[in-house]
């Protein structure tokens, strides 16, 4: 078969293209072959003559899917039209108002390295295991209640468990504890690290009241729906103490580290990252 190209004018701009495509036959055998599959399974739980009906559609649909394809295969041509628009757009160019000199960065020039995020949630971490260890003590006498309703994450259904079951020692109920708040700790340090730069005035208060606020109410209302018995048993006034002294030692920690360039600051001219030109007025005012 030969394909023809027609090219027709329909208008300025406007260009209609005919054209043909060889595409194979149309066929229901594909799907007869299905609805036998399924009659085929669905008689196994239901009666024998189903399956035979099945068996009877698939083989008839594979034979005539067969003969389709072999020795030759079917194809016919089907006429396709393609319009060709030109495209235009009435819209004019918005015009991006100029920045002045006191424009806020969206990214900071400076930022903590991913050490000093590591650090932090380390001994973020061990702080926290102070006011979580003081509760057990005082509410149910024992330090192993907070690490094992810690680890009932792991193990859903010790968030069932008697309270005298929690207050004792398990050695897998430790090591799980030990790996979910190990993993949690340096997360959270890693995300205070890359946090804390975008907030320069008050970075204490923000690491150390305003996030963990934050962190519990977001756990608190998924914790709800993923295991309300889990949900009840914590003690949030507490949670949100512990939360507190990571979030204060973990900016602390972070804070002490050195801060690096980033990509935003290389990209700065040669004179502003050597110091030696600057383009705000108020330093300049300091100047003079």
């Amino acid at each position: 078969m030969q394909d023809s190209d027609l090219m027709n004018q329909s208008g300025p701009g406007h260009t209609s293209l005919v054209d043909s495509v060889v595409l194979p036959t149309p066929t229901a055998w594909p799907m007869v072959l299905a609805l036998g599959i399924a009659l085929l399974i669905a008689g196994m739980v239901t009666h024998w003559v189903i399956s035979l009906l099945g068996l009877i559609l698939t083989l008839r649909s594979m034979v005539g899917w067969f003969f389709e394809v072999l020795p030759h295969e079917h194809h016919i041509a089907v006429p396709v039209q393609a319009d060709v628009i030109t495209i235009s757009s009435t819209r004019t160019t918005r015009k991006q108002l100029p920045l002045g000199a006191n424009h806020r960065k969206l990214l900071p020039i400076e930022t903590f390295s991913i050490t000093a995020g590591i650090k932090g949630g380390i001994v973020g971490g061990i702080a926290m295991i102070v006011p979580a260890a003081l509760f057990g003590l005082i509410r149910y006498h024992s330090v192993w209640y907070a690490v094992n309703l810690l680890a009932a994450g792991g193990f859903i259904h010790w968030a069932g468990e008697s309270d005298a079951f929690l207050a004792e020692f398990h050695l897998h109920g430790l090591l799980a504890a030990t790996a979910i708040h190990s993993l949690t700790s340096v997360l959270i340090g890693l995300l205070y690290g890359a946090m804390l730069p975008m907030f320069p005035r008050k970075p204490i208060l923000t690491a150390g009241f305003v996030a963990p606020f934050l962190w519990t109410g977001i756990l608190y209302s998924a914790l709800g729906v993923i295991s309300p018995i889990l949900n009840s048993r914590i003690n949030w006034l507490w949670f949100v103490v512990s939360q507190i002294a990571f979030g204060l030692v973990c900016g602390f920690i972070v804070n002490l580290h050195v801060k690096v360039r980033t990509p935003q600051f290389r990209s700065l001219p040669f004179s502003v990252r050597a110091g030696i030109h600057t383009d705000h007025p108020s330093e300049k005012d300091d100047e003079k």
